[in-house]
């Protein structure tokens, strides 16, 4: 008599607690944990590089909690799955819910199948607190500016499940005969970038508890101010964890709530709220990566410079707080929050390029491109979405520098080849007297480029050009 199984599909919950496809999963005589690596229907959305890298560290993480038993797929999960069915007697398939649209679809399709095989499938959410369709306004639509979707939309709303523990005891069917090895799927770059990126981190979810505890103990003390400084601790950097299922949000939800009510908590509780709303945005606007939420966007003079593209994603450009961000991104896989909206905003205003270049750079740069926190932070910093930052309000480099790395620690530390200048120039390199720069032994166009754009007057072509739309 062959054993019963049901089969638990791990996606974005690569963990073992408060995860509800498992847990169901674990109730049954024996339980199959699978990933797929979909090679076959995430087309443009495929992982970038850096997320490529993670999972790979994240599977090794996940398959030691499961004793090596871990089943390891890739190409189409629909073949994969069918074919799983005809081999073992699977009677029941879990999975936690996915977002985004190619993932939709072809979860939609499997669970037809599945149906029409008498094979009970069930689907979980394990990556939101509210998911989109269960936010709306009283009219029966859904928000579209983030305060009122966060403060009278989810916090009216019923709250979200307390996270659950892991399941006691786990019976895991294994043919290691008929899985890959992680090693098969070839995720870790070449490059000697990704294991540069990969020092910068320990992955895996006992080490996002570890980081989320550390958190709790002294970052969150002044978490709401502290949170736009980049060199000071008070950010969580939770950020790849969340975006992979190493934590789910619930655990970050309660365990800071736990704390208390403050000021601190109540915006790290909106941060959480801000993943939610990008996430009602993709559902709700599909092509969110690709299509601007404002049409009269479409007809934006964009600049196709690819030098002054180049420039940006090596960091580049002759202007410190945006190179310094672009650098601790390549260097970690990581970008302060306070320097992604700097970059951003240079990119888009001051150079007029495209956000959609911004997009793929981060998609492929970050460690947690995640699609609707990324296309929705883009179009929010580019002015286009449907909840944005006024297209006028463009950031300012030298005075973002000088007001949150008032020591400059962050720009020393990922610019040392002008760390000797004094603070006064070390934001604007450009208007130092040559004596200082000689001094601090910085050749401008030698040592650090010049910058490549006039700050003043880039700024004044970029609200010439927003007015052009109207």
């Amino acid at each position: 008599m062959r054993k019963k199984i049901a089969l638990c599909w791990f996606r974005q919950d690569l963990r073992l607690s408060d995860n509800l496809a498992l847990l169901n999963a674990s109730k049954a005589q024996n339980i199959l944990p699978l990933y797929i690596l979909d090679t076959v229907n995430s087309g443009r959305d495929f992982l970038g590089s850096a997320s490529k890298m993670w999972l790979h560290h994240s599977l090794n993480s996940l398959n030691q909690s499961l004793d090596g038993k871990l089943w390891i797929k890739q190409g189409d999960p629909f073949e994969i799955i069918k074919k799983l069915l005809q081999a073992y007697s699977i009677e029941a398939v879990y999975w936690g819910r996915c977002y985004e649209p190619w993932r939709r679809d072809r979860d939609e399709k499997i669970k037809s199948y599945l149906i029409d095989q008498n094979i009970e499938v069930r689907s979980f959410n394990n990556s939101l607190l509210w998911e989109p369709w269960t936010i709306k306004k009283d009219d029966g639509s859904h928000y579209k500016v983030f305060t009122p979707f966060f403060r009278k939309g989810c916090l009216n709303h019923l709250p979200p499940r307390e996270p659950l523990a892991k399941p006691s005891t786990l019976r895991i069917f294994f043919n290691e005969d008929d899985s890959q090895e992680i090693d098969d799927l070839k995720l870790l770059p070449s490059a000697a970038w990704g294991k540069k990126v990969k020092e910068f981190w320990k992955i895996g979810e006992d080490e996002a508890q570890i980081l989320f505890n550390d958190f709790l103990r002294s970052g969150i003390n002044n978490y709401k101010e502290g949170r736009n400084f980049p060199s000071d601790k008070n950010v969580s950097r939770l950020s790849p964890y969340l975006r992979f299922g190493q934590v789910s949000p619930n655990q970050l939800w309660y365990g800071a709530l736990k704390l208390g009510e403050d000021k601190n908590i109540d915006h790290f509780c909106s941060e959480l709220g801000w993943r939610e709303f990008s996430y009602s945005q993709l559902y709700y606007n599909p092509s969110l990566s690709t299509k601007n939420l404002q049409v009269k966007f479409d007809s934006f003079p964009w600049d196709r410079s690819s030098k002054k593209l180049v420039a940006w994603q090596k960091g580049l450009t002759g202007i410190p707080m945006v190179d310094a961000g672009m650098r601790e991104l390549w260097e970690t896989g990581y970008m302060h929050n306070r320097s992604r909206m700097i970059v951003g905003s240079f990119l888009v205003k001051n150079l007029l390029i495209d956000w959609r270049e911004g997009e793929r750079w981060f998609w492929d740069t970050l460690c947690d491109a995640d699609l609707a926190n990324n296309s929705a932070g883009w179009q929010w910093i580019a002015g286009c979405g449907a909840d944005a930052a006024p297209y006028f309000r463009i950031f300012n480099p030298v005075t973002q520098g000088e007001k949150f790395d008032p020591d400059g620690n962050y720009v020393r530390r990922f610019i040392p080849e002008i760390a000797k200048l004094p603070n006064k120039f070390l934001f604007n390199p450009w208007q130092a007297p040559k004596e200082i720069l000689q001094e601090a032994r910085v050749s401008l166009g030698k040592d650090y480029p010049n910058p490549i754009v006039d700050l003043k007057l880039s700024r004044e072509r970029a609200l010439s050009a927003f007015k052009s739309l109207k």
